[in-house]
């Protein structure tokens, strides 16, 4: 549950939403991109020129929601499939050689591994070609090593996009933000983030100074 949430997103940047459970974050996500929720909003989601957002948004899950049947390329290719919309083969197929997915074209999610689906399931983010992108903890079941790999990957393929990304973890919400928040039951409260650009290295002085600084805005 939220309340009085006042929240201005700056075009073209990252701006990472911290929280603790069940405040609320996922579910302002799902009203961003105009899906159903459990609970009622009375207020207003639009963008500057007071146009509506629901059709300019992408929105990536924690589990990717891969379709188990689908292959690869099928599943990238989902949104114009259940939209009746001419496949765009060629576009795909640069987005799938541009996720280093070439080799995997056929295979279906459970001959893949977990960082391979989130290569899958944000292509088929990629495909939709939406300026708003919204990510609800991506990367949260990866390795270490694999979620950094997510991390650059997804930074470098969603320049130029306005993404929000909702995340538990203060290092990769310290690495990729140009903005940051921790949603609170009043509000957002403005967290103070390195003058470094993203991508990030959280063992610097400044990364470590700031991560200190967000976990005691979360536990506040």
């Amino acid at each position: 549950m939220f309340d009085n949430v006042d929240l201005a997103i700056t075009a073209g940047e990252w701006t990472c939403l911290l929280g603790r459970s069940g405040i609320g974050k996922s579910t302002l996500l799902r009203l961003l991109a105009g899906l159903p929720t459990h609970g009622q909003f009375n207020g207003s989601i639009c963008a500057n020129d007071l146009s509506d957002i629901r059709n300019k948004t992408a929105y990536m899950a924690q589990s990717g929601l891969l379709l188990p049947w689908l292959d690869v390329q099928q599943n990238i290719l989902l949104g114009q499939r259940l939209r009746r919309e001419t496949r765009e083969l060629d576009r795909a197929d640069a987005i799938i050689e541009s996720m280093g997915l070439s080799a995997h074209r056929q295979k279906k999610p459970n001959q893949l591994s977990g960082g391979m689906c989130q290569r899958t399931a944000l292509a088929r983010t990629l495909m939709e070609d939406k300026p708003i992108i919204l990510l609800d903890e991506p990367f949260s079941a990866l390795d270490a090593g694999t979620r950094a790999e997510m991390q650059e990957l997804a930074f470098e393929v969603l320049q130029h996009k306005t993404v929000i990304l909702v995340t538990h973890d203060t290092g990769e919400a310290l690495r990729l933000a140009h903005h940051l928040y921790v949603m609170k039951d009043r509000g957002f409260l403005a967290c103070a983030i390195p003058n470094s650009p993203p991508l990030r290295l959280l063992k610097d002085s400044a990364c470590i100074e700031a991560q200190l600084k967000l976990l005691s805005a979360l536990n506040a």
